[in-house]
């Protein structure tokens, strides 16, 4: 009952009383803040094309590209933190219909081949970024395409790190978020 008074929204006296909770970013990972500084810096890149455009009436051409590299950056970087979160879209429905030891051999394929398939992205693109060098320039800014890529490359190599953390993760638990929908990483 007292819980119950306490979570009134409007007070007795018909006040508003909410408290907010405290926020705590120390579970945000090294990833995430890369990829919100990128983000950051998409939204001002955007945001100066807007004023450029609009307001000066003399749109500046770099900002297009700029910004589309950018979010190419935000989505392999953040990719990374689907990667820690294991949230990334999964079909779990099979798993409740099939025997346990199967669901356990699959839970253990998936996370097999995820970190293979990240291992093979990360020695594509070095092999990719080799092959380039510095014989490829962005269209407009004057900058070496190997930039872009070297993005690309961290956002691959931070999500095999975070597979292989997550993999081990199920291991020691002895269970996957596919074969248990109902738990996530959180329960670690």
């Amino acid at each position: 009952m007292e819980n119950a008074a306490s979570d009134k929204l409007v007070g007795d006296d018909g006040e508003f009383h909410a408290t907010d909770e405290a926020v705590d970013l120390s579970g945000t990972s090294f990833e995430a803040w890369i990829a919100l500084g990128i983000f950051w810096l998409l939204g001002l890149t955007v945001l100066y094309q807007f004023v450029t455009r609009y307001v000066f009436n003399d749109s500046a051409a770099w900002t297009e590209e700029i910004a589309r590299y950018l979010l190419i950056g935000v989505v392999f970087v953040g990719a990374a933190v689907g990667v820690t979160k294991n949230n990334h879209i999964q079909v779990d429905f099979f798993y409740r219909h099939m025997p346990k030891a199967m669901g356990r051999a699959l839970g253990i394929a998936v996370d097999l081949l995820r970190t293979l398939f990240f291992v093979a992205a990360v020695v594509m693109t070095v092999q990719m970024m080799m092959k380039i060098g510095n014989s490829a320039n962005m269209t407009i800014v004057d900058l070496p395409m190997n930039i872009v890529y070297g993005v690309c490359l961290f956002g691959f190599a931070a999500m095999l790190v975070r597979s292989v953390q997550v993999s081990v993760q199920h291991w020691r638990r002895g269970y996957c978020v596919l074969e248990r929908p109902e738990t996530t990483m959180a329960d670690r």
